[in-house]
């Protein structure tokens, strides 16, 4: 039916047909596909062409072969191919979380480039950058065999993995002929995370900036807008607090504060954190850079349809308490018996702290996905 309004506004119906196709998109959507349920997320070479035929069509002449070794590189690091590294570990910041990522990246800088005044453009060298970050903006939680040997498991290094994140960059863009880019990545990296105050960051080309709030943006909306970001959240991050001493803080000496005392209590206090964190990075911080991705999306934005959606069933969950309805099982891409193994971690120190400290009414033990 379309209504008076909608006779007066053709607009409306456009608007109504895409949101429809975009949800119907959702729900056939596959739990290892992005946003468009068309590249494979965690598949490295997926992405890596994906990535490629966006650069290639914006920057013809340019060279993606240093994109190309970067992916190599990254896929080594990741499953502990890269000499002297043990291999992901975590089970929420995964390979399929920095491919998903790093293919909203491209896209912003697509975006954006298609849309810029020639002055403004960040050109193929800033753009090959910014996509080489994306891919390592996690590496920090990657354990070093020699250097780390204190460290059972990469969530641990949960507070100051960005600027670990920094100190692999620095070590390996010369390695592919990029020194000239080590002092620029290794700064708009901490624009996906909470280390470094963002508005203390200080660099000389606005386009740099750009870079950076493209590459935050990309970080936030990427993961929220995950087929199966609800559950994850609840079985994957939350292990990843518990072992990174953000669930149960250690404030002081014999003190501790639980911020979260469950995966389902993380969830119950996700819609807060977005509405005052997430969003204020979004639509201030980051100046609402993800409003490039509609030059490539016919005036549409799949992945903020894909985190409203999730925002929503999420309010439905905490309104009736059934969180039984998050059935999905995710993958967690990362290195063999993952899992498991993060799994009795938690469930160790979980067990360790109730006992310790009384807190048995407090905090839940059960680790789900394990």
């Amino acid at each position: 039916m379309i209504n008076n309004d909608d006779r007066q506004d053709p607009s409306r119906i456009a608007d109504r047909q895409l949101a429809h196709k975009n949800n119907n998109m959702q729900q056939d959507r596959r739990s290892d596909y992005d946003v468009t349920n068309t590249v494979q997320v965690s598949n490295p070479v997926a992405v890596r062409s994906a990535v490629h035929d966006l650069f290639a069509d914006t920057w013809p002449s340019f060279s993606f072969d240093k994109v190309w070794l970067a992916f190599y590189d990254f896929e080594r690091l990741f499953t502990g191919r890269l000499p002297d590294y043990i291999g992901c570990d975590t089970t929420y910041h995964d390979m399929q979380h920095t491919l998903d990522m790093t293919l909203a990246l491209a896209r912003l800088v697509v975006g954006y480039e298609r849309s810029a005044e020639a002055s403004e453009r960040i050109g193929g060298e800033r753009a090959q950058m910014a996509i080489i970050t994306s891919l390592f903006h996690d590496s920090g939680y990657i354990r070093h065999k020699e250097r780390d040997r204190g460290y059972n498991n990469g969530a641990e290094l949960t507070l100051y993995h960005v600027s670990r994140s920094a100190d692999f960059l620095r070590r390996y863009l010369p390695t592919i002929g990029l020194s000239k880019d080590v002092a620029i990545s290794s700064i708009i990296v901490h624009y996906t995370g909470y280390e470094v105050d963002l508005n203390e960051i200080e660099l000389d080309d606005p386009r740099d900036t750009v870079c950076g709030h493209l590459l935050g943006t990309a970080d936030l909306i990427a993961q929220m807008a995950d087929r199966c970001y609800l559950e994850k959240c609840r079985d994957y991050l939350y292990s990843e607090f518990v072992l990174g001493g953000i669930a149960i803080e250690n404030a002081t000496p014999g003190h501790y504060m639980i911020r979260y005392k469950s995966g389902v209590d993380l969830l119950k206090q996700t819609p807060d954190f977005f509405e005052h964190v997430t969003k204020g990075r979004l639509e201030r911080q980051f100046g609402r850079s993800y409003r490039y991705l509609e030059v490539l999306f016919d005036g549409g934005n799949p992945y903020l349809v894909a985190i409203k959606n999730n925002m929503r069933y999420l309010q439905r969950l905490n309104q009736s308490g059934d969180w039984a309805l998050l059935r999905r099982q995710p993958e967690c891409i990362s290195v063999k018996g993952t899992r498991e193994m993060v799994s009795k971690m938690v469930q160790s120190q979980l067990d360790a702290l109730s006992g310790m400290f009384e807190m048995k009414g407090e905090l839940s033990t059960a680790v789900v996905g394990g």
